[in-house]
């Protein structure tokens, strides 16, 4: 029963992390386009949120948002070789 407990707050504890650096690696991508697009202004505003969501939508797709599924991998991975090891 121990076991399962572990299971389930483990991943209730990973899932609050992710959201939490996904959140924050969004905030801090989008950031940096605007401070891309403010040091270079090219167009009006229409320009500027058509070049940020052109970024966040290249974003979608990066290494770095998938990289972030590793918030459940580690862990996972350094819990079943800590058992193994004490097993």
């Amino acid at each position: 029963m121990q076991f399962v407990r572990l299971i389930v707050f483990g991943f209730i504890i990973m899932t609050i992390v992710y959201l939490c650096v996904s959140i924050y690696s969004r905030s801090v991508r989008r950031e940096k386009l605007e401070d891309r697009w403010d040091a270079d202004p090219q167009g009006d505003a229409a320009a500027r949120d058509a070049y940020i969501e052109a970024g966040m939508a290249e974003y979608h797709g990066s290494l770095r948002k998938r990289l972030i599924l590793l918030v459940y991998v580690v862990p996972t991975i350094a819990v079943g070789v800590i058992m193994y090891m004490i097993n």
